[in-house]
């Protein structure tokens, strides 16, 4: 009986095969637009991050601080190793929040980097721009990113950097523009999708204490085209107003918290 059984179970076994789907793709998808995807942030864990807390809700197996973790599929990578990412889109927002525990836990207002909300602040003792109605804002530099996955498939992905690490969204601003090559008429800056950079974690300190941040430096250009085309793509998409994204309060999610 028991051969019968493993027999009959044998005889179910599918091996997968691509193309028994491709004929049907896209299907069963509905007429989903942008509006309902969220695009996944990745943020660099730190030791206050819920996902490295076992007794947490949010704790993620084998997360541990300095690990680079995805907002959405909530996979965690090695922040020694680091990943592969191609820029293709910046903006600068001043994000309106409200402390943790009060209100929704999304942006009370979002601001462009033309506002003068920042005067209208006042800094506290822990060092946040304050308004008078107890909201504070933060400086928040978005990079629109392709990012290459473990199963080396390039995916949308969004890295907001504030804090201590608008520094590195500085210099990493500054890597991209100082970048020269040779043209037919001259040298030229090429577009922040043109080459590929590995981003790493890093543990820094100050008189408050230390921290985990991001680690930037340049691999070298991008040679398929079609990567290069999907970057482009992705780039175009942002600038149009195409990419919708969804802020959350980082520090239950797992941001890269640090003393000032």
């Amino acid at each position: 009986m028991a051969n019968a059984i493993k027999k009959k179970e044998e005889t179910n076994v599918v091996e997968f095969d691509p193309s028994m789907f491709e004929a049907d793709a896209n299907q069963g998808l509905g007429q989903l637009e942008q509006d309902d995807l969220a695009i996944p942030f990745l943020r660099v864990l730190v030791d206050n991050s819920p996902q490295v807390k076992k007794r947490d809700p949010k704790y993620v197996n084998g997360a541990e601080p300095g690990m680079i973790f995805n907002s959405l599929t909530h996979d965690v990578i090695d922040g020694e190793k680091g990943i592969s990412v191609i820029p293709c889109a910046y903006i600068r927002q001043y994000i309106e929040w409200q402390d943790r525990g009060q209100g929704s836990g999304a942006p009370v207002n979002i601001h462009s980097a033309s506002s003068d909300i920042l005067s209208k602040t006042t800094r506290d003792e822990f060092k946040k721009d304050r308004l008078p109605n107890g909201n504070y804002i933060e400086d928040t530099a978005n990079h629109f990113v392709l990012f290459k996955n473990d199963q080396g498939i390039w995916e949308q992905a969004l890295i907001a950097m504030k804090s201590t690490q608008r520094k590195k969204s500085k210099r990493w601003n500054s890597l991209m523009l100082g970048l020269k090559i040779k043209g037919s008429k001259g040298l030229f800056t090429p577009p922040s999708y043109s080459h590929i950079y590995t981003m790493k974690s890093m543990v820094e300190q100050n008189d408050l204490g230390t921290w985990f941040g991001w680690d930037i430096s340049r691999d070298g250009p991008v040679k398929d085209q079609d990567i290069y085309q999907q970057a482009k793509a992705f780039s175009a998409s942002v600038a149009a107003g195409d990419v919708k994204v969804k802020h959350e309060d980082e520090s239950s999610e797992g941001a890269e918290e640090a003393p000032y």
